[in-house]
C-alpha cells in the first residue's frame, strides 16, 4: 500500500523537536564559522548541539556518509564533505543539518558569507546571492501557506529570483517530504513545472531548499563522490528549512521562531502545531 504523503497532528507534534535539533545545529555553526576554522571543527560543534536535545544526526544515516552536516565552499553547491579545508576570509559557506529524534527527521540549511575588509565587492556580491536565496525560500514558504497545490511553491521561488538578476536556478537537486525518513515524497521543485503537484492540505511537511548560483546552473561531482559544484567556478547559495502544513496554518519546523520573523513581511502569522 502506498505510503501517505500526509502526517497526522500527533505525527506534526512529534516532528517538533527534531526541527529544533536542526536548528540549534545551524545556530551553533552560525556562531563559529569566521576565517581560520575548519569545516571539521564546525562538524563537531553540529553534532554536539543535536545530541544537547537528544537526538543524533539522520545524515550520518545516508549509506557511505560520516558526518553530521555537509559544508559547501565558493563554488561547491550541496554535499561539500567536512574536512581540514581551513575556511577564509570572503568565502561562501553553505551548511545543510539534519537530526533524528524519536524516529522522526528535521532537514535546513543556510549560508553565510565571512567577512574580507580587503574584497568589499566580492563580500557584497555573494551576499546580495545568499540574500535573493533566503528571500526566495521564503517567498516559496509563504506561497506554501496559501497554495491549493504543491508546484505553487515553485512557481513562486522561480518568479522572485528571476526579478533579481541574472541568476541560475539548480534544476538537478530539489527540495523534498520529510518524516519518518530524511527524504520522502513528494519532489518539492525550485521552479515552475507544468503538473500541479499533490494538494496542500494538512499534514503535508515539506522541506523546501532553493539552490542558486552566480552564474551556469551547470554542475558537476567533485571525485569524493559527494560535493556538487559549479562548471564554471561561480558562488553558489543554498537556503532550506522543514515546514509543516496544519489546520490551523503553517510551521516552520526549524525556525525557532517557527517562522515568524521571515513570514511576517507577507503578513503571516505561523501557528504551532496542537
Amino acid at each position: 500500500m502506498r505510503r501517505s504523503i500526509y502526517k497526522s497532528p500527533a505525527q506534526l507534534r512529534l516532528m517538533l523537536e527534531p526541527g529544533l535539533a536542526t536548528a540549534d545545529s545551524l545556530d551553533a555553526v552560525r556562531r563559529a564559522a569566521k576565517a581560520g576554522i575548519t569545516t571539521l571543527e564546525l562538524d563537531t560543534l553540529a553534532e554536539r548541539a543535536i545530541q544537547a536535545r537528544g537526538g543524533a544526526s539522520n545524515f550520518k544515516l545516508e549509506p557511505g556518509y560520516r558526518h553530521t552536516i555537509c559544508a559547501s565552499v565558493n563554488d561547491e553547491i550541496v554535499h561539500g564533505i567536512p574536512g581540514e579545508r581551513v575556511l577564509r576570509p570572503g568565502d561562501i559557506l553553505s551548511i545543510d543539518s539534519g537530526a533524528i529524534l524519536d524516529g522522526w527527521n528535521g532537514d535546513a540549511a543556510l549560508t553565510m558569507v565571512l567577512d574580507d575588509g580587503e574584497r568589499p565587492d566580492l563580500v557584497a556580491e555573494r551576499r546580495a546571492l545568499s540574500d535573493v536565496t533566503e528571500e526566495s525560500l521564503w517567498q516559496g514558504i509563504a506561497a506554501l501557506s496559501r497554495a491549493s497545490h504543491l508546484n505553487e511553491v515553485g512557481d513562486a521561488i522561480e518568479a522572485y529570483i528571476l526579478s533579481r538578476g541574472d541568476y541560475g536556478i539548480l534544476t538537478d537537486y530539489i527540495g523534498h517530504g520529510i518524516g519518518r525518513r530524511m527524504h520522502e515524497a513528494p519532489p518539492v521543485f525550485n521552479y515552475s513545472v507544468r503538473q500541479k503537484g499533490p494538494e496542500v492540505r494538512p499534514g503535508l511537511v515539506v522541506a523546501i531548499e532553493p539552490m542558486v548560483v552566480a552564474g551556469s546552473a551547470d554542475t558537476y561531482v567533485r571525485d569524493d563522490g559527494w560535493t556538487v559544484a559549479t562548471e564554471d567556478g561561480s558562488a553558489a547559495a543554498h537556503w532550506e528549512h522543514s515546514v509543516a502544513v496544519h489546520k490551523d496554518g503553517i510551521w516552520v519546523l526549524t525556525a525557532h521562531d517557527g517562522g515568524a520573523a521571515g513570514l511576517k513581511q507577507f503578513g503571516i502569522t505561523p501557528v504551532r502545531p496542537a
